[in-house]
């Protein structure tokens, strides 16, 4: 009887070992911004397709560029397009861009005795980013707030210390509407922060806001939403306040959909548009176009056909806005250039 028990259990394995075993692993890594619906995907294409299994690492966007450019994984990710320069350093394949989903960048607070939500001017944030606007207390936050009892407390600014697109989105806004901070700090993944406390990736901020009373961060809005945390709205370029949220965030791509460059690297901060959230971004899968295996190659294009369709349909649950229907014929075109 023992024997026969072994001999079945030794036939089960026998099956089964040689299905494991088939199953194809892909590497990936990069932004934390669109980690939440990336790990959706991932699970959601896994289940309908068991034999591709894609690893993905939330490092940042700059440590998904600095892992492409080194060839250890197959794909990164990234809030920030990738820069010529960038670009040129890899010379065994050319990177496209497929933009996945549209986010916003917000800024959330933790302020002792203030529990509604905020209004924030472009000169605000920047004030408060630049170290100019130190306390809670100041008037030009009272001013666009009538009515809030603001603490005469210092504020603790909060930042990314890794390689982040997010920050590549703050910075860039912040770029567009402050001559002082563009002519002081600049936009990147990472820059030189003129005050404030550095935490790694959105989660990081998001719970270093959270556990430190008056704080102020940045973080993409599901982080956000996720922790239950306060968050603003932000006077935008028609000069309207305006909070994020999927359709305000659709309202900031309307333009850059219809004039969406080749190789669909732009930038949608302090777009026009009454509705159109300023604060706003695509974000990006970073291909290459050459991929020598050919099991990879033929599963990475059909992740990306599903994920431009199917896909698609998880966005808003996540509180992502999904892609404008002329970037998605875009980027099924582009499927093409993959060999």
């Amino acid at each position: 009887m023992r024997t026969t028990v072994l001999i079945a259990i030794a036939a089960v394995f026998a099956v089964a070992v040689p299905v494991t075993c088939a199953a194809s692993s892909i590497n990936a890594a990069g932004a934390t911004f669109p980690g939440p619906i990336y790990q959706k995907w991932f699970e959601e294409y896994h289940s309908a397709h068991p034999d591709v299994q894609v690893n993905y690492q939330a490092i940042g966007s700059g440590g998904g560029i600095a892992q492409l450019t080194a060839g250890t994984v197959d794909f990164g990710a990234s809030d920030m397009p990738m820069k010529d320069e960038q670009i040129a350093k890899i010379t065994k394949f050319h990177v496209l861009h497929f933009p996945t989903v549209l986010g916003g960048v917000v800024p959330t607070y933790n302020i002792e005795g203030v529990k509604g939500e905020l209004k924030f001017t472009p000169e605000t944030l920047a004030g408060i980013y630049l170290g100019k606007i130190t306390k809670w207390s100041d008037a030009a936050l009272k001013k666009d707030n009538p009515g809030v009892k603001f603490p005469d407390a210092d504020i603790t600014v909060v930042h990314r210390s890794d390689g982040s697109g997010t920050t590549f989105v703050w910075s860039d806004y912040l770029s567009k509407v402050s001559p002082e901070w563009k002519g002081k700090v600049g936009s990147g993944t990472s820059i030189n922060w003129p005050v404030g406390l550095g935490a790694k990736n959105n989660e990081g901020v998001a719970g270093q806001v959270k556990q430190t009373p008056n704080s102020i961060g940045y973080v993409e809005l599901i982080y956000a939403v996720k922790n239950n945390m306060a968050y603003g709205s932000v006077k935008n370029h028609a000069g309207a306040f305006v909070k994020a949220s999927l359709d305000t965030v659709t309202a900031a791509a309307a333009g850059a959909a219809k004039e969406m460059p080749a190789d669909f690297r732009v930038s949608i901060t302090d777009a026009p548009g009454k509705n159109a959230y300023p604060i706003s971004t695509f974000t990006w899968m970073l291909i290459p176009d050459k991929i020598p295996d050919a099991t990879k190659r033929t599963e990475i294009v059909d992740f990306l056909k599903w994920m431009l369709t199917t896909g698609q349909k998880d966005a808003a649950g996540l509180d992502y806005a999904p892609l404008p229907a002329p970037v998605v014929a875009k980027e099924q075109k582009q499927l093409a250039l993959i060999k």
